[in-house]
């Protein structure tokens, strides 16, 4: 299975796959997600032939496998902070 649609909202993530199902899940898994504006969180591409998303301007990747098992983003709390730092630099 692939994903082949992308949905973010201020609440959620959701991916739809080429077997017809939908998931979805919390943004606030995805801190730098649920920091991003709504331009840079609907600027998705889906990456790996379908197995991943990338956003570029908040430079978060996020892989279907991990989305498929509910696991929540395993980025550090200071590893997040110095990201909000060069957020607010730029």
């Amino acid at each position: 299975m692939r994903v082949v649609a992308v949905a973010v909202t201020d609440d959620s993530l959701s991916v739809d796959l080429n077997d017809g199902r939908t998931i979805a899940v919390p943004i606030g898994w995805y801190p730098c997600l649920a920091d991003g504006t709504a331009a840079e969180r609907a600027n998705v591409q889906i990456s790996g032939a379908g197995y991943g998303l990338h956003w570029p301007d908040l430079d978060e990747d996020i892989g279907l496998d991990g989305l498929l098992l509910g696991k929540r983003s395993t980025e550090k709390a200071a590893s997040f902070e110095r990201w909000l730092q060069r957020r607010s630099a730029g």
